[in-house]
């Protein structure tokens, strides 16, 4: 029982991260592409694209972390000492952004100084979270059950890739989110910024993907020995699909298309990443089972949970369909 309940856990925590990766992911990218707003109107439109939703995206994150500290208070206390540079950072961009959102609207004077802080914040958080997932990905040293690693452990060019890697691809989401979002020259422009974006998404996917399997023996040999082969082959394939529906709803000029055919290949490429770290919660030596929490704690806590995640969905389902349609000069967020 307790190996079951570790693993609906892990499946659990999977799903809280992808689901605020793909929902914070589109207002972070925003924020990444605010200076590209041509005039004041174009700004107010952008940002009002994502205000009603932008916090309750973020709840999955504490859902996430939350989770994380609940039931697998073993990695909770290997990453965080691993990780406290690029999470303390991530928060207070994160939180600096939000404060963005509040006092632009009450502000004349100010309002290039928290324009500033929307872009640092939304690109600083993103790239932290990048930063992050790499040194993950290339593994956290543990003795003894604690982490045994220096202070810089996380900052090497593979974390740094896909730190970059990532601002790229919420870059992408926030284009397409804009495309599906607006009307007129500012949906044409975020159309052409998607093209040449999605280019550079899939280059960078490319580029983690190649270096990842040699980053520790156990991923290349999960990704070219049978049978793990067949599921990491699957990946690629299935990539080339979104990738074309994302190119050919640009050029239908469809609106709802191209963000499915983003949110898409951030779904691919986070199964990718965990085909390489399965059945491992912390790479390369910490498993599921290894970092879960007592079976009791398992058990309460995942009633809590089964209750709690479907209100979450019901009330953002009902956030985004309230809100949506198109946004236009002189709607939203005051």
């Amino acid at each position: 029982m307790p190996f079951d309940l570790a693993f609906v856990w892990a499946g659990l925590i999977a799903f809280a991260v992808l689901t605020y990766v793909v929902l914070d992911g589109f207002d972070l990218g925003i924020g990444i592409l605010f200076p590209t707003g041509r005039s004041r109107d174009d700004r107010d439109v952008m940002m009002n694209a994502v205000a009603p939703v932008w916090d309750g995206n973020e709840t999955w994150l504490v859902l996430g972390g939350g989770g994380l500290f609940a039931v697998f208070p073993l990695a909770y206390a290997v990453v965080m000492p691993a990780l406290y540079m690029p999470i303390t950072l991530m928060l207070l961009a994160l939180v600096f952004r939000g404060v963005a959102f509040e006092f632009r609207w009450r502000t004349e004077r100010w309002k290039g100084v928290w324009d500033a802080a929307f872009f640092g914040g939304s690109t600083l958080a993103a790239l932290c979270q990048g930063i992050a997932l790499g040194a993950l990905v290339q593994g956290i040293e543990v003795q003894g059950r604690a982490y045994a690693g220096g202070w810089w452990d996380w900052l090497t060019p593979f974390s740094v890739l896909t730190g970059v890697a990532l601002v790229a691809g919420y870059a992408l989401l926030g284009a397409t989110w804009l495309v599906l979002k607006t009307e007129g020259p500012l949906q044409s422009r975020m159309r052409g910024y998607a093209f040449r974006l999605g280019i550079v998404t899939l280059a960078f996917i490319g580029a983690v993907s190649l270096l990842t399997p040699f980053q520790d023996p156990v991923y290349f040999q999960r990704w070219f020995n049978l049978p793990g082969s067949l599921y990491t082959f699957a990946v690629p394939v299935l990539l080339m699909g979104t990738t074309w529906l994302l190119y050919s709803g640009l050029r239908r000029q469809y609106d709802l298309q191209p963000f499915l055919a983003a949110l898409g290949m951030f779904v691919l490429s986070f199964i990718g990443i965990g085909i390489s770290f399965y059945p491992m919660m912390v790479p390369p030596g910490l498993t599921i089972a290894e970092a879960a929490a007592p079976d009791e704690s398992l058990g309460f806590a995942l009633v809590g949970t089964l209750i709690l995640i479907p209100i979450i969905l019901a009330y953002t389902a009902y956030a985004y369909w309230v809100f949506r349609g198109k946004v236009r000069v002189g709607d939203g967020y005051h």
